[in-house]
């Protein structure tokens, strides 16, 4: 499960926008909401590490925002 309030917290940090991001990566700004709306439901491995990468982003991090244990 994708902590995305951690994702987007990250992409204000750097000073992007969603559609920044989205176009690094290489899908369309409303598919980057859909993966990050959708609590990260559609999000896949090669999206998470493309993220990661335009994010500039620790493996820390990464593994924190990506690999969120579910809440109770």
């Amino acid at each position: 499960m994708v902590n995305t309030n951690m994702l987007k917290g990250k992409i204000i940090e750097k000073g992007l926008s969603v559609s920044d991001v989205a176009q690094a990566v290489g899908i369309s700004t409303a598919s980057m909401y859909r993966k990050i709306n959708n609590s990260g439901n559609s999000m896949l491995i090669k999206d998470a590490y493309a993220i990661g990468k335009c994010l500039d982003l620790t493996a820390e991090e990464m593994n924190s925002i990506f690999f969120a244990s579910p809440v109770s």
